[in-house]
């Protein structure tokens, strides 16, 4: 390993990946899985040993607290990250490994015969010499969030134990972000009273995100009407076929996999349904509010002319925001994100700025108020068993984290 920092934050993350904490869309609990719990209590014995204050773990398994700066009359700044992983079908064990990437294929998993292959993965080129840590193949590797949280609990041990200059510094550990951003949506501000905050929960090294899509969820129910198809001309509504014709109502050039960048879209994530009643599941995104206002919009107009084409139907549809982009109430001048590209030249990282075409804690929290832009933890291909985190991308991470708390506590001086 380059140097005991490097060992440490290696050594902590390999620490939270034993704890299986993968989010459960289908639960009705918050948290929605019982390996939250666990990470959170690991997390809370540990911010206790390092003398965090004002530690508080809820009733939905939402952990805060803070640690005293040593500095005074500085801002109150904030690090948010989630505790839960994506459930993909995968295994939730995790079994990290460390392996130098030679630019050749690797052989994750010599048992199952898994392999990451070079041609398939040309995002992997620009670390041909470096360590990266993957999974066995088995599961996703979990850098999506646990190495973020192994940054922020690394950074705090190190300005406690060294009494390096800082301010008041804020952690909030968050459940079930990856299935709607539910911690951070129930998160208690007044447990977390930071002038700003920063989520570490992104990708590749230089990311640096202060744009997210708006979101908002749809679910449009149709029942229909039955009859035996020996005496159905004229009385039987299939419900299957009139859901048919509510997506035929959407351009199939504006779905996740026709659009890139700054693009918005419509996504049918779920159909399910039988002879008497059909139901539909939908994402709407889009970066641009005017557009979000116009796409939704169009959703309940599509409902309307469904009615009319099937007035014998009973057709209802519920349409839910479920987070904000983070730019409706930033500019790009604030000092939250001036910091992080301040940070990022101090400490010799190329910043990627890019709109992210989801969401993040930060767009959650930007709904109550609080500035929360996002930068990057270093690793690629996540919710995929071909997740990797090189090892000096992680490391510049937490430069990265470490520079924006020391910029933070000079302004004072």
């Amino acid at each position: 390993m380059a140097d005991e920092l490097n060992k440490q934050l290696i050594s902590n993350f390999f620490r939270y990946l034993k704890i299986s904490s993968q989010s459960d869309p289908r639960a009705n609990t918050i948290p929605s899985s019982s390996g939250q719990w666990e990470s959170a209590r690991c997390l809370e014995a540990e911010l206790k040993a390092i003398g965090l204050k004002n530690i508080k773990l809820s009733e939905e398994c939402i952990l805060t607290g803070y640690l005293p700066g040593t500095v005074q009359g500085v801002d109150k700044v904030g690090f948010c990250a989630h505790m839960d992983t994506v459930d993909v079908s995968l295994s939730p064990h995790v079994r990290p490994q460390i392996l130098t990437y030679d630019g050749e294929d690797l052989c994750l998993n010599s048992e199952q015969n898994i392999w990451f292959k070079a041609v398939e993965h040309p995002e992997a080129a620009p670390y041909v010499g470096q360590e990266i840590i993957f999974s066995d193949g088995t599961s996703v590797l979990g850098a999506d969030n646990k190495s973020a949280i192994a940054i922020i609990m690394t950074l705090l041990k190190e300005l406690y134990e060294t009494g390096e200059p800082h301010g008041d510094i804020y952690v909030a550990f968050v459940p079930d972000e990856e299935i709607g951003l539910v911690g951070s949506k129930r998160m208690e501000l007044s447990d977390f009273p930071v002038e700003y905050a920063y989520t570490i929960d992104g990708g590749e090294i230089g990311e640096v995100v202060y744009e997210t899509f708006n979101a908002a969820s749809v679910t449009v129910t149709i029942e229909g009407v039955t009859a035996h198809p020996m005496t159905a001309k004229g009385v039987l509504v299939n419900p299957i076929l009139v859901a048919q014709d509510f997506i035929a109502k959407f351009d199939r050039k504006q779905t996740p996999e026709e659009t890139e960048g700054r693009e918005g879209f419509w996504w049918f994530g779920g159909v399910s349904g039988n002879q008497n009643s059909c139901q539909l599941q939908m994402n709407i995104r889009d970066h641009d509010l005017s557009n979000f206002r116009s796409r939704k919009e169009f959703v309940l107009a599509a409902v309307e002319e469904l009615k009319a084409e099937y007035p014998r139907a009973n057709i209802t549809c519920k349409l839910t925001d479920v987070y904000g982009n983070i730019s409706n109430s930033v500019k790009p001048s604030h000092r939250a994100i001036a910091q992080i590209y301040e940070a990022m030249e101090a400490v010799g990282v190329a910043p990627k700025t890019i709109a992210m075409r989801g969401g993040t804690d930060g767009s959650a929290l930007a709904e109550k108020g609080l500035v929360v832009p996002n930068y990057f933890t270093g690793g690629h291909n996540f919710h995929s068993r071909f997740e990797f985190l090189p090892v000096p991308a992680f490391r510049a991470a937490y430069n990265v984290t470490r520079k924006i708390v020391d910029i933070v506590a000079q302004r004072a001086r």
